[in-house]
């Protein structure tokens, strides 16, 4: 009964879905209870409302109880958000996580100097850290997420074009230090002052507090104008495309129904996919999870849902795209079969096939490079995009 009570109330405490009305209460009160304190902060620099000190004393006091609570059910309940780990191994994974450090310095400050009275002042200034705990209201929104993908999805374009930034900023602070040290030493007394100009030129800030005075450094500040307009456009380039192909896909999704084949499989004790969130699966591109049945629920399969131990995974693959975009094919270990004692890492494979599901009696897992193939097992091959005159190896 304990046992129940407590993954209970680890379902509650996680992102819920529409159905689970206890669970998305506690999403939408730990929203206000975030938005609470924050706008507690903002008034506490006000001197007007010094009279009702007493009363935002009271709600802060609140929503910092809430927040102690709150981590400390995370805590305890840290075995389910990390079943490959146990007792003291999942509580330390939550508490150094990035969400386990947020949560903890959105209340910890505010009981710092009932400890340490001398540091007040100081501990107060920590309290700034509970804005952090802003970041944990785009886990509850799809919407926000986006901005994170699209990110994701883009970063190598944009380190180039940061990387390209930083080379041309370099590159001019040496050039305006050579035209201008001469003529304004004090300003312009080394490269790291020429740097501050670029910085404040390319990003196009313009703060006038460093500027060329000879001719040949307003010429050559110009081209670094122009060419700063240019560079700040690049990543802004690179995020619009990234938002507009993002919304394309999901908008294109459900457009039009497809005929599917559906791969389900259970997730058993040590499976290596417990504890790992949808996202991180190491699925091909064109296999995606279709829903989670965890007991007699059915979930949503969101990106940062955390499989368990016992989980039902169902896998989908467009059956029409399997003639030319996809090949699943199913091979099974029959007596004399040559793959037999082999591990799945040293399989005679070609370069795009690669084995992505194993079954083996009633189990279905996803195997991993040292997996010895046995007798009577049965393996889904995965074929990337075919080629004129491909054929099975």
């Amino acid at each position: 009964m304990r046992k129940h009570t407590k993954h209970r109330i680890f379902d509650i405490i996680q992102i819920g879905q529409d159905s689970d009305l206890p669970s998305r209460a506690f999403d939408i009160t730990v929203m206000v209870m975030i938005l609470t304190n924050l706008f507690l902060a903002i008034a506490d620099t006000f001197d007007s409302v010094a009279p009702y000190h007493d009363l935002l004393f009271a709600v802060e006091l609140v929503t910092v109880v809430f927040f102690t609570v709150e981590y400390a059910l995370r805590v305890w309940t840290a075995e389910y958000l990390y079943p490959e780990s146990r007792g003291v191994a999942a509580v330390g994974r939550y508490v150094f996580s990035f969400a386990g450090i947020v949560d903890l310095l959105s209340f910890a400050p505010y009981y710092l100097p009932v400890f340490f009275p001398a540091g007040v002042v100081a501990f107060r200034m920590f309290r700034v850290f509970r804005i952090l705990r802003l970041f944990r209201i785009n886990a509850y929104y799809d919407a926000l997420s986006v901005i994170g993908d699209v990110v994701k999805s883009k970063r190598d374009q944009l380190v180039s074009s940061i990387f390209i930034i930083l080379v041309l900023m370099t590159a001019s602070s040496l050039c305006m230090y050579s035209l201008e040290h001469e003529a304004q030493p004090e300003v312009f007394r080394n490269a790291f002052s020429g740097f501050w100009w670029a910085v404040s030129t390319l990003l196009t800030v313009g703060y006038g507090d460093i500027y060329p005075v000879t001719a040949a450094g307003r010429v050559f500040g110009i081209l670094i104008t122009f060419l700063g307009v240019g560079m700040v456009a690049i990543p802004t380039g690179i995020l619009s495309a990234g938002f507009v192909e993002q919304y394309t896909r999901a908008k294109s999704a459900g457009a039009e129904e497809c005929d599917l084949t559906f791969v389900r499989m259970k997730l058993e004790q040590g499976h290596p996919w417990s504890g790992r969130s949808i996202w991180e699966l190491p699925l091909p591109p064109e296999l995606t999870a279709a829903l989670v049945r965890r007991g007699e629920r059915v979930l949503p399969p969101r990106r940062e849902l955390v499989l368990q131990t016992g989980d039902e995974l169902v896998l989908a693959a467009d059956r029409r795209e399997q003639d030319g975009e996809i090949a699943l094919r199913e091979t099974t270990m029959n007596p004399g079969h040559p793959w037999i004692g082999q591990r799945v890492g040293e399989l005679d494979l070609s370069r795009r096939t690669m084995v992505v599901l194993l079954r083996r009696g009633k189990g279905l897992f996803a195997p991993a490079e040292d997996t010895l193939l046995q007798e009577n097992d049965t393996v889904l091959l995965y074929r990337a995009k075919r080629r004129s005159g491909e054929v099975w190896i």
